[in-house]
């Protein structure tokens, strides 16, 4: 069995939707037999490659939102974050994604796409780090098990994996996604945002029990 989940590495939801959903695949009785496949979505494919800006001030900007508010939305997050064992900082910045999904496909294609985008969230969510920048990306990579000859051809040519990147949010718009994250188990059955556990166990279980029916 294969389950697909889109995704962005600045999602929060995301972010705490993996956990939940792997709690619920560490516990399942076939876990060997299935597949997990990481597929890029862009938040904000349009924000300029260079731009950096705080998340703070991304969430009052964007979404209107005074200070405290976007204070109060961080820190509701962070529980939920925290309640599933994971780090958080709202204390980190925000831009444009292309690049590490470039990476993240050139890492499937290596073995190491589960491995980089832990690392990835660990660095950004857990420890706040400028993971858009080429020498921070290539030292997470690298660290993940990429080699840094593989790493620079990819950050120095947009053009290398971006075919990829595009296909997956083709994808996602034609199985009709808009916001993530979203698990598409076996192609068959979705499961939209960061679900409680229990719910990815019933869609593992229900998968399962169609593929082999």
């Amino acid at each position: 069995m294969r389950v697909d989940i889109w995704s962005d590495v600045v999602c929060p939801w995301c972010y705490v939707g993996k956990a939940r959903f792997e709690k619920a695949l560490a516990n399942f009785a076939h876990r060997d037999k299935v597949e997990v496949v990481f597929r890029s979505f862009e938040l904000d494919p349009d924000r300029p490659a260079g731009e950096r800006e705080t998340v703070l001030g991304m969430l009052s900007q964007k979404y209107g939102m005074p200070p405290e508010q976007a204070r109060q939305a961080e820190d509701r997050v962070s529980g939920l974050a925290r309640a599933e064992g994971l780090d958080y900082s709202a204390d980190r910045p925000v831009g444009n994604t292309f690049g590490l999904h470039r990476v993240l496909h050139l890492a499937r294609d290596k073995g190491v796409q589960h491995d980089l985008l832990a690392a990835v969230y660990q660095a950004y969510f857990g420890e706040g780090e400028q993971i858009f920048d080429a020498p921070v990306i290539t030292a997470i990579a690298e660290k993940a098990g990429l080699a840094s000859g593989d790493i620079q051809p990819v950050l120095d040519d947009d053009s290398r994996y971006a075919g990829d990147v595009r296909a997956d949010e083709s994808e996602a718009r034609r199985l009709g996604i808009t916001g993530v994250p979203f698990f598409v188990f076996d192609m068959t059955l979705g499961v939209s945002g960061a679900q409680a556990t229990e719910t990815f166990t019933q869609a593992l279980e229900q998968a399962w029990s169609q593929a082999a029916g």
